[in-house]
């Protein structure tokens, strides 16, 4: 079978040292619309994320548990856009799109963490929301500044630790039979198709962390979920009951396109794997929700569309004098 890069591939018997990332390769065609399309989405993504992180840092009002969670969820997805997106970027007018062994577990272990670290934020966040509804009175003792840290730091920890216990299991194989990865990063699936070893030990176990992983977070989202419904169900007056659940709609819109697209990605077996088809899967939770997610908020949350309306009008007023 002829190699889509010719003799770059790397005999049976040689040691890989290096990858290609084929990425979008077998569209050339397609190539220069590609790059236009992403370069906009990772712009959107960098303006929204960072521009979110400003506005809850500048206006007072924004200062609760709520958008301090919020500010760092921003930060996790411009963190973890800005490891894949400025590559796969470069690599559209690159002839040899190489990116180097330490480089690739590099950017697996970092896309790891920021992948694993918004799942646990938004966990954070759903815990957040149940005090916030269910026990108002005890909102700002419960969920106090030092707590928050605290819960913040366990995110950042947890997706650190989950990703070097990956990426420690993937880059310990033998890769031999080829370096050209059928993707445009570094992820699982397609390094273990490159691996020469048996890798069904390394299989079940990164299956068993993940579904550790994200159906606890699942399981408490849905527990907390489950004590606002009844909570808001507990409310008199229709406009009291739609003003606690729309502070909720833009969290379980972002949750439930964040987790749909992961548990369809790496919840199931690796014999079902179809690498062109997911790596249209892979854009999407890569490239295309840390661009949503600042989205979503601005345009569902009432407070930070009116403290958008603000910083408008004083721009405007100042621009005008």
């Amino acid at each position: 079978m002829n190699h889509p890069f010719g003799d770059k591939g790397m005999s049976n018997h040689s040691t890989v040292t290096e990858f290609i990332l084929w990425g979008f390769s077998n569209h050339p065609d397609l190539q220069c619309l590609l790059f236009m399309v992403f370069l906009v989405i990772y712009m959107i993504t960098v303006l929204g994320n960072l521009g979110m992180i400003l506005l809850i840092k500048i206006d007072s009002h924004l200062h609760t548990p709520m958008y301090f969670f919020l500010s760092n969820l921003s930060l996790v997805d411009f963190c973890y856009s800005s490891v894949i997106a400025p590559n796969m970027l470069v690599n559209f007018w690159v002839d040899n799109p190489v990116i180097s062994f330490n480089e690739c577990a590099t950017q697996f272990f970092f896309f790891g963490s920021f992948a694993g670290i918004e799942g646990f934020l938004l966990t954070v966040m759903a815990y957040d929301r149940y005090v916030a509804i269910c026990k108002p009175l005890l909102y700002t003792v419960t969920m106090s500044p030092h707590l928050n840290i605290m819960l913040v730091l366990a995110t950042y920890l947890s997706g650190f630790i989950n990703a070097a216990i990956h990426t420690g299991l993937t880059f310990q194989l033998s890769f031999c039979h080829s370096n050209v990865i059928n993707h445009f990063f570094c992820d699982t699936p397609p390094l273990l198709k490159l691996s020469c070893s048996d890798t069904r030990v390394n299989e079940v176990l990164i299956f068993a962390f993940a579904s550790f992983n994200e159906l606890s977070c699942l399981l408490t989202i849905l527990i907390s979920y489950l004590y606002i419904l009844m909570a808001i169900l507990r409310i008199h007056s229709a406009s009291g009951r739609y003003k606690a659940f729309s502070t909720c709609a833009s969290h379980l819109m972002v949750v439930t396109i964040f987790f749909g697209t992961i548990l369809f990605m790496y919840l199931r077996p690796s014999s079902s794997y179809a690498m062109d088809q997911d790596k249209v899967v892979s854009v999407f939770y890569t490239v295309v929700i840390p661009m949503l997610n600042p989205l979503i908020y601005s345009l569902r949350n009432k407070e930070v569309k009116i403290s958008l309306g603000k910083i408008f009008k004083t721009t405007f007023f100042c621009f005008c004098i």
